[in-house]
């Protein structure tokens, strides 16, 4: 899937789009543990498809405020003294 596409596409298009990535992911694990896996390829690029239409979702939604954690510099690790 192109990404010009993607990009023309509403937030909720995209995470249904996802959606149908992930169940399609799916099937292809449970084909290639029972050896029916043909296109082997198609699980690389599902994958990939599903990173790249979280990208661009991630840069259409709002970006959200830093955790008021109390910690000013936003990282995850703790203060230690």
């Amino acid at each position: 899937m192109k990404p010009g596409d993607l990009r023309a596409m509403t937030i909720d298009q995209l995470d249904d789009e996802v959606l149908k990535l992930k169940k399609e992911q799916f099937n292809l694990r449970f084909q290639r543990a029972t050896g029916q896996l043909e296109n082997t390829s198609r699980v690389r690029q599902v994958r990939r498809d599903i990173a790249r239409i979280k990208t661009i979702a991630a840069q259409k939604r709002p970006a959200r405020p830093a955790a008021a954690s109390g910690n000013p510099a936003g990282s995850a690790r703790p203060e230690t003294k």
